[in-house]
């Protein structure tokens, strides 16, 4: 494989995929970038690809034919299906994990057992595959405040049910395993000890024997403000999260990480890709909520747009089993990423085709990027095309001053019914130490 005047492919549709194209193509190993199948955005940046990323025989073809020196996982479907498996069998590189190993994210049974054998903290749980037993466990338990989860992907931020009571809990394992909203990933459910606390997303790359951190950010799931309304893929992201004390990035890597990746090894499925932990902060300590095995969304775009080292240098280190932290260098400073939605999301139908205003002015203020998430070229104009529609992310110093620029950037941007939600970050702690808590001023 060159290292040189490079091509690399990207794999997936959304504002993952155009945030790690935007800094793949900031590297300078690299000629030419690609997005399969990508979106409006990506198109600006990238040459997109009209394959579907869940289309592995057609990426891999297509990757031999246009000899492509790198492809990169963006979304969890491919790694699901093996993408990373066929690649490698046809002799071509490609950063991520093996569906074997990739069963951390696809198969969330699979995810709580291996961190019961590997003495991983995690919530307490049981698995289920029959509807009935499921409920006659629900009902002997003290309360219905639990999390029932399928232990497949889920879909449009479908697929965990946050339950106050057991009269919700039931109706999520009705319309899971009775009405199968998401078909066969709900053939095993999870339902799981609730806990209380603050959550985070962490990241680290790994060449299957090491992990290299990157920095801890915190993104917001409920689709409207104050944390209220259905889960959602992602409404905003911001780090690094104050309230997080120093040396807890290290403590991360030492008890949950670095035993993921040595677990993962010795099982005889060595992780190499990108390891993301969704953790609660509990007054127990942490807790593992799930794993993911590539970078979140949107927690992607405040990461690529601190990341201060080469993606791409640091990707190839990983498949070549030669990662160190040298590889990973952050910004000093902070990063906020706010997500303007289509109306009626997370809901199933939603408008489709609204046309869009105001991005080029958004890009014009300082330090700002807009990605794409759900957008496609009509005939000239831009429009929507999914639930998600854009991020507006901002870098600054401090993170009042990202939050704030970010929502310059989202005021001047506008479509029919366009949402977001006004509260990403504002619980902000002061760099003494000391807790203050008050909306950030936007």
């Amino acid at each position: 494989m060159q290292t040189q005047n490079m091509k690399v492919m990207v794999l997936g549709y959304g504002a993952r995929e155009h945030a790690l194209a935007w800094k793949i193509a900031q590297s300078p190993l690299v000629a030419e970038v690609f997005v399969a199948p990508g979106n409006a955005g990506t198109a600006e940046i990238a040459t997109n690809v009209p394959i579907s990323d869940e289309d592995i025989p057609g990426l891999v073809q297509y990757a031999k034919r246009s000899d492509i020196d790198l492809t990169v996982v963006g979304t969890n479907d491919p790694l699901a299906l093996g993408a990373v498996d066929a690649f490698q069998e046809a002799g071509l590189a490609i950063f991520g994990p093996t569906q074997a190993a990739a069963r951390l994210e696809s198969s969330k049974a699979f995810a709580k057992a291996f961190m019961k054998r590997h003495n991983i903290p995690t919530p307490a749980y049981a698995t289920f595959h029959d509807y009935e037993e499921s409920l006659a466990y629900l009902n002997d338990l003290p309360n219905g405040r639990v999390v029932v989860k399928v232990s497949g992907l889920g879909k449009m931020g479908l697929g965990v049910t946050v339950c106050d009571n057991k009269n919700q809990a039931r109706a999520a394992l009705r319309t899971y395993m009775v009405d199968k909203l998401l078909g066969s990933s709900a053939a095993t459910v999870i339902i799981e000890e609730r806990l209380e606390g603050n959550e985070v997303s962490v990241f680290g790359l790994s060449d299957g024997r090491t992990v290299v951190p990157l920095m801890p950010v915190r993104d917001h799931k409920r689709v409207f403000d104050n944390d209220t309304g259905p889960n959602t893929g992602g409404m905003g992201a911001f780090g690094p999260p104050p309230d997080l004390e120093a040396g807890f990035m290290e403590h991360i890597t030492a008890t949950i990480l670095q035993p993921v990746i040595d677990g993962m090894a010795a099982e005889g499925h060595p992780y190499v890709g990108v390891l993301f932990g969704g953790l609660m902060l509990t007054n127990d300590g942490v807790r593992v909520l799930e794993f993911n095995c590539r970078f979140g969304n949107p927690e992607a775009l405040v990461l690529m747009a601190l990341l201060d080292s080469d993606l791409v240098e640091a990707m190839l280190a990983s498949i070549g089993g030669r990662l160190t932290p040298d590889h990973i260098r952050m910004r000093v400073g902070a990063a906020a990423a706010v997500v303007i939605s289509s109306p009626q999301y997370p809901a199933e139908k939603f408008p489709k085709g609204l046309p869009i205003a105001g991005i080029a002015a958004a890009r014009a203020l300082a330090k700002v990027e807009v990605f794409h998430h759900g957008t496609y070229n009509r005939w000239g104009q831009l429009v929507t095309a999914r639930g998600r529609v854009l991020a507006v992310t901002a870098t600054a110093p401090s993170l009042s001053g990202a939050l704030e620029q970010a929502y310059r950037g989202v005021r001047r941007i506008s479509f029919e019914g366009a949402h977001y939600r006004q509260d990403i970050g504002r619980m902000l702690i002061t760099a003494e130490g000391g807790h203050l808590e008050r909306p950030v001023v936007l």
